[in-house]
C-alpha cells in the first residue's frame, strides 16, 4: 500500500515513516500542503495521512485542492489540535478518519486496514 504522509514536523514525520516502512508500506513524505497537493497528483497515493498545522498551504486547504481533483483517496486528519467543530469540519471536507497526536499507531493500522479494505 501506498500512503502520503503530509507532517512538518520532521521528528513526528520521521518516526512515523519508519514505523510504517517497517510494516511493509510504502511511504512518501511531503512538508507541507502544498507539496501534499503535489504529491496526491503525482503519486496517486492509496491513503493520504494529513496534519493540518503546516507551512505554506495548511492541511485544511490542501484538503479541499486535493478533493477538487479527486474524491475517492481516503484521507485521514492527524492533528495535535481538537477543537470543537475540527473534526466534524474535516469529515465534511472529505475526509475519512480523525486521529489526534500523539497518533496511537495500532489505532492508525486498524483505520488503514479498515480503509484499506472497506
Amino acid at each position: 500500500m501506498k500512503l502520503l504522509l503530509a507532517e512538518d514536523d520532521l521528528r513526528n514525520r520521521d518516526m512515523l515513516s519508519r514505523r510504517l516502512r517497517r510494516r511493509g508500506l510504502d511511504v512518501i513524505e511531503a512538508v507541507d500542503g502544498l507539496e501534499a497537493v503535489s504529491a496526491a497528483q503525482q503519486s496517486s497515493p492509496d491513503i493520504i495521512l494529513m496534519d493540518l498545522a503546516m507551512p505554506n498551504m495548511n492541511g485544511w486547504d490542501a484538503i479541499e485542492r486535493i478533493r477538487s481533483h479527486d474524491v475517492s483517496t481516503p484521507i485521514i486528519v492527524l492533528t495535535a489540535h481538537s477543537l470543537n467543530g475540527e473534526r466534524a469540519r474535516a469529515l465534511s471536507l472529505g475526509a475519512q478518519a480523525y486521529l489526534t497526536k500523539p497518533v496511537d499507531f495500532d489505532a492508525l493500522l486498524d483505520t488503514l486496514e479498515k480503509l484499506a479494505n472497506p
